[in-house]
């Protein structure tokens, strides 16, 4: 197999929608196979190059007939990976993503043990805070992004609306994942989750 196609049959396992950096080619092939390669692949339009050393597989719509924007938590993780960042969305961001907050949605802030950083990300701000971090550790992006939401909410606003709003945002085979990983959360923020992952 041609390296071009091996390079692509490894990002294409990954699925549409993966963001990567040439760091996460490395356990497969030399930096300077991966960076000639994905150049390549951009210009021959298989791969988007959404930041400088970021690129994404993109999901495209059948619908609008177009490929979809990049996902900001997918950026948000490869950035992490790229300077073995460990990162936690805000509170706030993360009731964005499920619709819950009036927040600026071109604006998104994680919490890093790194230095505090800003990247513009085709006119999407996404700002990289440093801070203790509380409640890294989960398995799961969907893990996190459901603590961080509900936490920021607090237990009186969690009301049978808002479980539907988030409900909405999380993949039912995600749903046993997410509780696994999640029992050790505060008893109250827990019977929350239970309650967005169940059948009902």
């Amino acid at each position: 197999m041609k390296l071009y196609e091996e390079v692509l049959y490894f990002i294409a396992g990954h699925r549409r929608g993966w963001v990567f950096s040439s760091h996460d080619l490395m356990n497969r092939f030399t930096r300077q196979e991966a960076d000639s390669t994905l150049s390549d692949l951009v210009r021959k339009g298989k791969i988007r190059r959404v930041y400088r050393g970021i690129y994404d597989y993109p999901k495209y719509s059948e619908f609008l007939n177009q490929e979809l924007s990049p996902d900001i938590d997918q950026i948000a993780r490869a950035f992490a990976r790229k300077f073995n960042w460990r990162i936690e969305i805000s509170g706030d961001s993360a009731l964005n993503m499920f619709g819950l907050s009036t927040q600026i949605e071109s604006r998104y802030i994680y919490l890093s043990d790194g230095p505090n950083k800003s990247y513009d990300i085709l006119g999407t701000i996404l700002e990289f805070k440093n801070s203790v971090l509380k409640d890294i550790g989960f398995k799961y992006k969907e893990s996190s992004l459901l603590v961080q939401s509900i936490k920021t909410l607090g237990k009186e606003r969690i009301k049978p609306v808002v479980i539907r709003k988030i409900r909405k945002h999380i993949d039912p085979c995600m749903y046993s994942k997410i509780l696994k990983d999640t029992q050790a959360s505060t008893v109250w923020i827990y019977e929350t989750i239970k309650q967005i992952c169940s059948e009902s």
